[in-house]
This record gives structure tokens, C-alpha cells and sequence, in this order.
């Protein structure tokens, strides 16, 4: 393993499970300290112990990233414990609402899920933005990565709100890599296809015919492992991505090949 995140300090929220953990791992085991942020305060504090276990550097902050004084607490942990923040993952996401828009009485998504899906999956990339952005120049520049999903840059119905969001992250992401491009700051989002998480476990793969569909879908004929996305994710954070900024990069088996 490549030691190309030594003396570097990585926050990654959605840390708990999935591909921000296994991010966690990947570039803790490459010498990063990392800054673990998730809602799941017994599901986090164990990656960051087995991190810990295996002479990693590892914290972890219960973080509601749709809080933002959770978000800002969670980049001053990063300061405070290992003085410097050099590169930051906003993975944290989900979908909340299903249906249709027309109204909620007719069977359409309630305004109330609309608004909790818009907070979860892009207001939370700016309020993480907001606060990573200062502290990353304070430590003389770095990177930054957004989670948008394949959804960020295609439509798909009954799932409006979330990519509604996740078109928003790709949009914010240009804009705040246009704002630090001079500063030292490279800013992208990945556009991922269906990934084998516990979330997905729980929804469309919750059944072998649910998991087939959604495999189907991509012209690889499967979904992606975490530890796959996750390396993709370490490149784009790394020095060795240095000239790559504003971009939201697919990594979705040919899904938005389509």
C-alpha cells in the first residue's frame, strides 16, 4: 500500500458504513488520519477503533450533516485533534422520498419529504463545504469530494427530490471549484451507479430479483463493491488527481453510458 496520504488529515461524512468506510480504511491504511462523521454513533466509533487496531490514526464525531453546527464541530475535531484538514469526502446521502410529484393527497411526494431529501443529500454538501473550504487553505490547499451519484447527472422518476439534490450537488461542486481553483483547493463529485452497501441491502437488493434489477441496469451486468468507489475516491483526493477540478466523473459500470 502506497504511503501517498501521509501526514494528511481526511474527514469523510456517511463514515459508518458503505463506501465512506471503506474510504476510512483505504486511506488510513495509505497513512491518513482520519475524521469519521456519521449518525450512527456505535456503527462509527467501531471503524474507527479497528482503524485504530491496525496502527491507524482514526476520530470519530456523531455528525448530523444536516445540522450545521454538527458539520462545523466535525471539521473543528479535525483541527483541533491532528491540527490541520487536508482533504475532505461530503458521502452522506440517501433516498428519502418515492413518488410522483403531483400533490401528496393524490399519492405524490409530501413537501415535507421533498424539503428532507434536499437537506440530506445537498444542503448538508454545503454546509460541509462551507467549513472544510476555510480549514483546507488554512493547511496551504487540498481537495475536496462530493457524492452526487449517477443520479446527479441522469433523471429517473419516481425519485424526484433526490435527483433534484443530487443535480444540485453537481452544480454547487462547479461552483465552489471555481471559487478555490486559484486558492489551492480542487473540488469534484462522482456520479457512482449502484454500489453494495448495507442501504442497498435494505432497499432494491433486499431480494435476489430487486438486486438483479438494479444489476441489469448497468451494462456490466453488476453493482460495484465500496472498496471499488473507494479507490476511485482516494485517487481524486490524492496529489496524484492535482489537475483535476469541477468535474463530476463517472464510475457507474456504463450506467450513464446509455
Amino acid at each position: 500500500m502506497s504511503t501517498r496520504f501521509a501526514n494528511k488529515v481526511v474527514l469523510i461524512t456517511g463514515a459508518s458504513s458503505g463506501v465512506g468506510k471503506a474510504l476510512a480504511i483505504r486511506v488510513a491504511a495509505e497513512g491518513a488520519a482520519v475524521v469519521l462523521g456519521a449518525r450512527g454513533k456505535d456503527a462509527g466509533e467501531r471503524v474507527a477503533a479497528d482503524i485504530r487496531a491496525g496502527g491507524g490514526r482514526a476520530l470519530f464525531v456523531p455528525t448530523d450533516v444536516t445540522v450545521e453546527a454538527d458539520v462545523a464541530r466535525l471539521t473543528q475535531a479535525a483541527l483541533t485533534e491532528y491540527g490541520r484538514l487536508d482533504a475532505a469526502f461530503n458521502n452522506a446521502g440517501a433516498v428519502l422520498a418515492y413518488g410522483p410529484v403531483s400533490a401528496a393527497e393524490a399519492g405524490g411526494v409530501a413537501e415535507q419529504d421533498w424539503r428532507a431529501d434536499l437537506e440530506l443529500n445537498l444542503t448538508s454538501v454545503f454546509f460541509g463545504m462551507r467549513h472544510q473550504v476555510p480549514a483546507i487553505l488554512g493547511s496551504g490547499g487540498g481537495a475536496i469530494l462530493n457524492n452526487a451519484s449517477n443520479l446527479g447527472v441522469v433523471g429517473m422518476g419516481s425519485v424526484a427530490p433526490y435527483v433534484a439534490a443530487k443535480h444540485g450537488v453537481v452544480g454547487l461542486t462547479r461552483a465552489v471549484a471555481l471559487e478555490t481553483a486559484e486558492q489551492g483547493v480542487r473540488v469534484n463529485a462522482i456520479a457512482s451507479g449502484a454500489i453494495d452497501t448495507p442501504a442497498f441491502r435494505a432497499s432494491m437488493g433486499a431480494t435476489p430479483e430487486g438486486e438483479a434489477a438494479v444489476a441489469a441496469m448497468h451494462p456490466m451486468g453488476r453493482i460495484s463493491r465500496p472498496e471499488e468507489i473507494a479507490s476511485f475516491c482516494a485517487y481524486l483526493l490524492s496529489d496524484e488527481a492535482s489537475f483535476v477540478t469541477g468535474a463530476a466523473l463517472s464510475i457507474d459500470g456504463g450506467f450513464t453510458a446509455r
